[in-house]
């Protein structure tokens, strides 16, 4: 190969590469299952649960991304939904009469659940930009259908078998209340815990069984060799997939949006977890 040649063929290569990571893995969502076993489960059948996180409505995260999440999400016939947090990325560069409709897609297939994240208003996001709280996020949960749960916990039964759903504030906002949040949750029930944020696990001291979060976007950017290395979590254990923590479980999913309108070898991704007896 001549030096011209190489030169036109490193530049035609370079060409192709440089917008892959912006106009090409963004949107290049993947679609994962997994079965998780519930030692204290006694379903008739298994459950199914639909785990997305970090929407990220924004101008880098349009909403044909997020219909197209939902839209492959739901067409695994989810029996739960649950959406961990940031919603989105800052309060203006979003349309949310269009976000709510997408969002309330969720909530007319599945009872569907969520918990705040970092971007959707406190004390990280006022400090970074400028949103002071959570009313904008609440407003658009409440319309999309999708119920809150701000350090608090429901129970639901699924053909006889009762779980109990447990959510707390962000960690980076300082709104983790686990006392509050688990104060009606029953030992005895298999419960699921939201948060934003996997790191939240080691300042909880209460029980539950299945720790789902979002927050990493799974580092976002996986630098060669050295892997996720600016994920924003201290316990690098837990920056993506299912893993076992102790006696109990942490699904932490990819996400489906971004910040800064970049992925690179870390696809987007909507979860569904198959809950079955151990």
């Amino acid at each position: 190969m001549t030096r011209r040649k190489l030169i036109y063929s490193f530049l035609g290569t370079a060409a192709i590469a440089l917008p892959y990571p912006t106009l090409v893995e963004p949107r290049w969502l993947d679609y994962t299952e997994k079965s998780v076993r519930l030692p204290r489960a006694r379903f008739e059948r298994p459950l199914r649960v639909l785990h997305l996180a970090d929407l990220h409505a924004s101008v880098f995260v349009t909403l044909p991304m997020i219909r197209h999440a939902i839209n492959r999400g739901l067409a695994g016939r989810p029996d739960l939904i649950v959406v961990t947090g940031d919603f989105i990325t800052m309060q203006r560069d979003f349309d949310p009469e269009g976000y709510v409709r997408e969002l309330k897609r969720l909530s007319d297939a599945a009872p569907t659940y969520g918990v705040l994240g970092n971007h959707d208003g406190g004390l990280w996001s006022r400090h970074h930009y400028g949103l002071p709280n959570h009313q904008i996020v609440e407003r658009i949960l409440e319309d999309g259908g999708i119920e809150l749960l701000h350090n608090r916990a429901v129970r639901r039964e699924f053909d006889g078998q009762r779980i109990a759903i447990a959510g707390v504030g962000d960690l980076w906002a300082d709104e983790v209340d686990w006392r509050r949040a688990f104060q009606t949750v029953d030992l005895t029930t298999p419960t699921i815990f939201l948060a934003h944020n996997p790191d939240t696990k080691d300042v909880v001291r209460a029980h539950w069984d299945l720790m789902l979060s979002g927050h990493t976007h799974g580092g976002q950017v996986l630098v060669p060799f050295r892997g996720a290395h600016y994920a924003p979590v201290k316990d690098k254990r837990y920056i993506s997939g299912l893993k076992p923590w102790g006696s109990r479980q942490i699904h932490v999913t990819r996400g489906v949006g971004n910040v800064g309108g970049v992925r690179m070898g870390c696809r987007p991704e909507a979860s569904l977890l198959v809950l079955e007896n151990a």
